[in-house]
């Protein structure tokens, strides 16, 4: 039981420190392991106990908001660490604990390109062909740009284009919006950010 409370700081810790971590998780990658640990104790060599478990558990139902991939490895990893501990391997939990928990601290800190990306939404009159219109001004202020989605807009007078972009420099954000308005007639310009998976925010 002490082993598995000390791979489930270890694992709170690492989650803190790679930003894996959301309200309240840490204190269930604290005690998963050690509640893991219980179980399988109480099941080991009962089919009857591990029936009545398996039971109890088909009854829980999690009722929070869905968690992200990386809180989902910490809670698989907990859990790991605890049947670990519950068969006796102490020491292949701890270690095993402690290279994963590294591996996600390292990992935690490298920029992806996820992060750097943004959302672009730009409105142009009907009479602007969009095919290349803003291309001179996307090679000077971004390494990456790709068009997702084009669709009408005010009965038909607009289009609204929705670009996936990478900015050079986020210091030029305002010079680059002002570039875009110029060339658009001044009308709408919007820049925002991706969620996890791509999701538009």
């Amino acid at each position: 039981m002490l082993c598995a409370f000390a791979c489930g700081l270890i694992i709170r810790a690492a989650s803190e420190k790679g930003g894996f971590q959301s309200k309240g998780m840490g204190v269930t990658l604290l005690i998963l392991p050690a509640i893991v640990c219980t179980v399988m104790l109480m099941v080991n060599g009962s089919i009857g106990t591990g029936l009545a478990v398996a039971g109890t558990f088909s009854l829980v139902r999690f009722r929070s908001i869905p968690g992200s991939a990386k809180e989902i490895v910490s809670v698989f990893l907990a859990v790991a660490a605890g049947l670990a501990c519950s068969t006796g391997y102490l020491a292949i939990a701890l270690i095993f604990t402690a290279c994963v928990c590294l591996v996600m601290a390292v990992a935690g800190g490298l920029p992806a390109k996820a992060d750097r990306q943004q959302r672009l939404v730009v409105s142009i009159p009907e009479s602007l062909e969009f095919t290349g219109a803003f291309s001179d001004i996307f090679t000077e202020y971004l390494n990456d740009w790709q068009l997702e989605r084009a669709k009408t807009a005010s009965m038909g007078s607009l289009y609204k284009l929705y670009y996936r972009i990478e900015m050079k420099d986020m210091a030029r954000l305002r010079d680059f919006i002002d570039a875009m308005r110029e060339r658009n007639g001044n009308l709408e310009v919007s820049v925002g950010t991706y969620a996890e998976g791509g999701e538009i925010l």
